[in-house]
């Protein structure tokens, strides 16, 4: 691996961010000028522009005829996204899941994962399997649309409207301006996705390293870091809607739209390799089903539960790199896994959901966003 193949990777790692950041900018103004709602924008173009770089690698990896990395990216980003983002904003401060759009899109998130592994079983999503994907990615958006304006929690409208809302009206210089800035943020992440995916097959030669380990690894938690620099902030100015919002929406969009794009894209489908299949992608629907008694239970994301995810993906990389180097804890850490660590999810995950099915629970949400709620250990 040559020195300048690193430094291509970081570079284009740098620009996937910058870009996504330059077209969420631009694209949110022209939404809120055109009278889009701030619950809209941080539900659809937010969440979308920070799964661009997603898209870009995705795209340019089924270009460069490398579809390993692009499915990895896919769902090693999923994974990354639920397990480590919503994990590190819990941490920071309990996040509160107080819009119902969140509880229906939790649904939506499982379903699409459990349908792109139906669609894999023969190794490839196929072309019109694709347009399937991109078809549900419009229906979505649209969804969103209509769901997203009839919002009727005054403290979530709140919420979105400080982070997202214009309170000014663009002029026709702000028009242009802003319409630049979605075209160099197109072009940012053009240049940004090559350079990412070119030191990526660079890497994967140097170290012996498969393809599809570099997707779920390297490139899926570059192409993530706008998701969680968007979550985290969030957490951090206590918009914690906006936190999840992000993480879930960016999921179905990475699957949806991601998956559909490159599928129709490629000459001959996007192949899933038996890995992937076998492994990675039940993952991905078991983290997707985690959220969903969590999500459902007081609708609050603990600190306790965010240092679980946390956990879990420690657990997740961990297993990917002995596998990767062929390690002889392979076998001894697998073992673990299946017998101990799955069974106790499934053990707590049923507890939780039965305590708050006998107590009656309903969702717990602070009047106010700004205080917090309490800590349930």
């Amino acid at each position: 691996m040559s020195f300048a193949s690193l430094i291509g990777l970081v570079v284009g790692l740098g620009l996937l961010v910058l870009g996504a950041e330059v077209l969420v900018k631009g694209a949110s103004r022209l939404a809120a000028a055109l009278g889009l709602s701030p619950l809209v924008i941080g539900l659809t173009i937010v969440a979308y522009g920070t799964s661009a770089p997603e898209l870009a690698v995705s795209l340019q990896s089924v270009l460069n005829d490398e579809a390993a990395i692009a499915i990895g990216n896919v769902v090693g980003s999923n994974i990354f996204n639920v397990l480590f983002i919503l994990g590190v904003s819990a941490i920071i401060t309990p996040l509160v899941v107080a819009q119902q759009i969140i509880r229906l899109d939790v649904p939506i998130m499982i379903g699409i994962s459990v349908l792109l592994l139906l669609m894999g079983l023969d190794g490839i999503v196929n072309r019109w399997e694709g347009l399937i994907l991109v078809a549900g990615a419009v229906l979505y958006t649209v969804f969103l649309f209509t769901q997203g304006g009839a919002e009727n929690d005054a403290a979530v409208q709140e919420e979105y409207n400080q982070e997202y809302a214009l309170l000014e009206k663009l002029s026709i210089p702000a028009w242009v301006l802003n319409l630049t800035f979605v075209l160099a943020g197109i072009a940012i992440l053009v240049v940004g996705s090559t350079l990412m995916v070119n030191g990526a097959i660079a890497i994967a030669e140097a170290f012996g390293v498969s393809r599809i380990i570099i997707g779920l690894t390297i490139v899926a938690l570059g192409t993530s870091l706008p998701e969680l620099a968007t979550s985290v902030i969030a957490s951090l100015h206590n918009e914690r809607d906006i936190a999840v919002g992000n993480v879930v929406g960016s999921n179905i969009f990475n699957i949806l739209a991601v998956v559909g794009l490159a599928s129709v894209l490629s000459p001959h489908g996007l192949e899933i390799p038996a890995s992937v299949l076998h492994f990675d992608l039940p993952v991905m629907i078991v983290v997707a089903l985690a959220c969903l008694p969590i999500f459902c239970t007081g609708n609050v994301i603990s600190r306790w539960e965010g240092m679980v995810f946390l956990g879990y993906y420690g657990a997740y990389t961990t297993y990917l790199i002995l596998k990767a180097t062929q390690h002889d804890a392979l076998p001894m850490f697998s073992s673990m896994v299946v017998w101990f660590a799955i069974p106790l999810t499934i053990v707590t995950l049923a507890t939780v959901s039965l305590r708050a099915w006998r107590s009656g629970s309903r969702p717990v949400v602070s009047p106010n966003l700004s205080d917090p709620p309490d800590d349930q250990p």
